[in-house]
């Protein structure tokens, strides 16, 4: 599934660098290399599966529209894939989400739904308003079509490790529900074999990381306030913790502190702007370097869509 969605997706996604700094090395203490989805469409890697999700629908699905729900990243991959496809799309996204997300998710085109994070159920939003108007409802992560699009990043990382050389890494991946993680973790179960990889996320929302410890799902506290909204999920899926639980090493977690100094390692020494979320992976590459075993580390930069203010608080801790 993840090949036939890189076919689907071969005409427009980006192939997105794997970046290095030595400045970076010697702060985490062994190579690390940066796999910068945060210069992907709509900022992030969330185009993919949107993308792969979209172009799988058939006739009759794409006339009728799609909906989804997202705090920004998955509602611009689906909102753009939409367009491009002559389809509408409904967004539900939280009445916090970034002002930058609301404003770009409506500039492709999508109708902006909001609900109350902390007090409402996403999921039963979108359950409703799918039976209710006729929509097919692409969920942000556990979704087939979604996982393989999003596992398109695992097949360019073993493509760009090898030409580096690379024989064996963990790769690091900021996580929410999983989708990305999943996906990344069945494309190199194939095509790079030696490479582990781990589920990262913010010290209070670490749903993923309690659930592998554990063996079983668990999800996250509805109040949870971390400055990486997007990563903060309820729980990850069913589909994608099989994956993760079958595939990936332990989870790391990181302070918000640290994810908004990544961003501004990022930006000093990559030239890449990094929301909170998107800079988890590079944190615990930069921050934790007793949990990682290997001497090379691959961290995927998953998004950059990042308010301005937010931005310039990250650079102040330089």
């Amino acid at each position: 599934m993840i090949r036939a969605a890189e076919a689907r997706l071969a005409p427009v996604v980006r192939r997105t660098p794997l970046l290095s700094s030595p400045f970076l090395d010697e702060i985490a203490g062994r190579r690390v290399f940066v796999k910068a989805e945060c210069l992907q469409h709509t900022g992030s890697f969330k185009f993919r599966g949107g993308w792969a999700a979209v172009s799988a629908l058939n006739e009759t699905q794409l006339a009728n529209g799609v909906i989804a729900y997202s705090s920004g990243n998955h509602a611009q991959g689906v909102a753009l894939a939409a367009k491009k496809h002559g389809t509408s799309a409904v967004i539900i996204m939280p009445e916090d989400a970034p002002a930058l997300k609301i404003a770009n998710t409506r500039a492709l085109g999508a109708e902006v739904v909001f609900y109350n994070r902390a007090t409402e159920d996403r999921d039963k939003i979108g359950d409703d308003m799918a039976a209710a108007r006729g929509l097919t409802l692409i969920k942000p992560f556990n979704e087939p079509q979604v996982i393989a699009g999003q596992g398109t990043v695992g097949l360019e990382i073993a493509e760009q490790a090898r030409a580096e050389g690379i024989m064996d890494a963990e790769v690091l991946v900021s996580c929410g529900g999983g989708g990305l993680t999943s996906g990344i973790a069945l494309a190199l179960e194939e095509t790079a074999p030696n490479f582990k990889v781990r589920p990262c996320e913010p010290e209070d929302s670490d749903d993923v990381a309690r659930s592998l410890r554990s063996g079983v799902l668990t999800g996250n506290a509805a109040t949870s306030k971390s400055i990486c909204d997007a990563i903060i999920t309820p729980v990850s899926g069913d589909i994608t913790f099989g994956i993760m639980k079958k595939l990936c090493g332990a989870g790391l977690t990181v302070s918000d502190g640290e994810a908004m100094l990544a961003m501004a390692h990022a930006f000093q020494r990559l030239k890449i702007v990094l929301e909170p979320g998107g800079a988890v992976a590079l944190a615990a590459a930069l921050f934790r370097p007793d949990d990682i075993k290997s001497d090379t580390v691959i961290a995927v930069a998953t998004g950059g869509n990042v308010d301005a203010g937010v931005f310039a608080r990250s650079l102040e801790m330089l």
